[in-house]
């Protein structure tokens, strides 16, 4: 596919390099039981080695020119259309496991919303994604950090959150801009006990509201006294900024307020 015609609206920046492709695949905990989940294959560069891990393999694809290409993978099942849209749940339907892995090579314009959409599936056990650098750092970022946002609480609160491997950028036919990072999401199995999982989520979405404003001027519209004195028991005030919470602080927050 010398000419192929890459295009940019869908982040197609192909991964040609083998050790890197050999890393993300070893970093899965794949057992018998497993069923992978691969988002964007282009190429099927990473499908290759996934097919040989001889469980089941769903790859959902975007762009339908890939078709020839990827038929040529045996045992490889491909649903073409956007992954966004599909029910996830009813494809796992036809399938017998007990842990789902998914695999993704995301472009930045879709990372966010993909990412969101399956950390809230339980079955969903692991999540192995390569992003740009920048964004797998927000994903793994710590309080005190200006790395650490919203979502950095969102993902840690389902998962434990670690590097694989960077990639520099000259790992990508054509050469993005950036360089990138496989960062791996393996589900706790004990969460933090959460009253309302909702009103958790919105707390910390207006915490972050404005980064560079402290707790006072994101949360308005709270009950500030009460605020006040729900932080005094976490030797914190309304002055803090949300960066310098812990997700342990988010949920007593949510719990008590």
């Amino acid at each position: 596919m010398r000419d192929f015609d890459y295009k940019k609206s869908l982040g197609q920046n192909f991964l040609v390099d083998e050790n890197v492709k050999k890393k993300i695949v070893s970093s899965a905990n794949i057992d018998e039981k497993s069923l992978i989940i691969e988002v964007g294959p282009g190429k099927g560069a990473i499908s290759k080695y996934l097919v040989k891990l001889g469980v089941p393999v769903v790859a959902f694809e975007i762009d339908t020119r890939l078709k020839d290409e990827l038929s040529k993978i045996e045992n490889l099942e491909v649903i073409y259309g956007d992954f966004l849209n599909v029910d996830l749940n009813s494809v796992l339907s036809k399938y017998n496991y007990e842990n789902v892995h998914l695999i993704a090579n995301l472009p930045y314009y879709i990372t966010t919303p993909i990412i969101t959409k399956v950390m809230k599936i339980n079955e969903v056990s692991e999540m192995i994604v390569m992003v740009q650098k920048e964004v797998g750092e927000r994903f793994m970022s710590k309080p005190g950090f200006k790395s650490y946002n919203s979502l950095s609480v969102f993902l840690q609160y389902y998962f434990d959150v670690s590097e694989v491997c960077k990639v520099n950028r000259s790992c990508f036919v054509p050469v993005p801009k950036v360089d990138s990072i496989v960062v791996k999401f393996v589900r706790k199995k004990e969460l933090l006990k959460v009253n309302d999982i909702d009103k958790f989520f919105k707390l910390v979405k207006d915490s972050f509201k404005q980064k560079r404003k402290n707790l006072r001027n994101n949360l308005k519209s709270y009950d500030l006294n009460k605020l006040e004195s729900i932080l005094f028991n976490l030797n914190k005030d309304l002055t803090y900024r949300a960066e310098q919470l812990s997700i342990e602080d988010f949920v007593y927050i949510s719990n008590n307020i």
